[in-house]
């Protein structure tokens, strides 16, 4: 009997300290300039690897040219800059050639 409440409580215990994952999710279409610009560095590394993506289906292409991504990444967040309170994705889609 003492055996099988210490199987149970060693069971129990191990469940209690799995690591939970956390799920993350981020409505594009909320996101401000202000709100972009205020995000911690991962989160705008998450934003902006979306991005790349967006950038890439848009012009239907499959190859990914970092210059491309950069230069436009560099438009938006100049356009960000001049109208903080403007939508990121507007600012994505007035920007991204």
């Amino acid at each position: 009997m003492k055996r099988n409440l210490f199987f149970a409580g060693a069971l129990a215990t191990l469940f209690a300290v799995a690591p939970a994952t956390a799920q993350v999710t981020i409505e594009m279409s909320e996101i401000t300039c202000k709100d972009f610009a205020g995000y911690d560095h991962d989160t705008q590394d998450f934003v902006t690897e979306w991005m790349r993506g967006y950038f890439m289906a848009k012009r239907n292409l499959t190859v990914i040219d970092s210059r491309y991504v950069k230069r436009n990444t560099e438009k938006i967040l100049r356009y960000c800059k001049k109208l903080p309170k403007s939508s990121f994705m507007d600012a994505i889609q007035k920007n991204a050639r």
